[in-house]
């Protein structure tokens, strides 16, 4: 069932109202009787945290990859960021033949 957020215009309190769409309403009564006004902007900035989907629905495999990021802690992110993007810091301790030199790639260019 969609949140929506509201503001009283008398008391300036913030407060989330759970509702079916049929039955939405762009006010809303306050607390402390005031007449309240849906807050747009608010709504948009946890649109993306609010529709979740079930087990049934992911399709593909970066679906699953999104639920299971969007569970983890900030340390997590970026302790696994870290893990994965270890090799691009370190240089290749590999040997190369004879006659041969590693080229430093550079940013901004692009390699075919």
């Amino acid at each position: 069932m969609p949140t929506y957020t509201y503001q009283c215009s008398k008391c300036e309190k913030i407060f989330e109202l759970f509702s079916t769409i049929a039955d939405y309403k762009d006010t809303a009564k306050c607390d402390c009787k005031g007449k309240a006004l849906r807050m747009y902007a608010e709504d948009l900035l946890t649109l993306n945290q609010s529709v979740r989907k079930g087990d049934g629905e992911l399709k593909t495999i970066g679906d699953l990859a999104m639920r299971n990021t969007e569970r983890m802690s900030s340390d997590q992110k970026a302790e696994l960021h870290a893990k994965n993007n270890a090799y691009k810091e370190t240089p290749s301790t590999n040997t190369l033949p004879k006659g041969m030199t590693r080229l430093k790639k550079t940013k901004g260019v692009k390699w075919t």
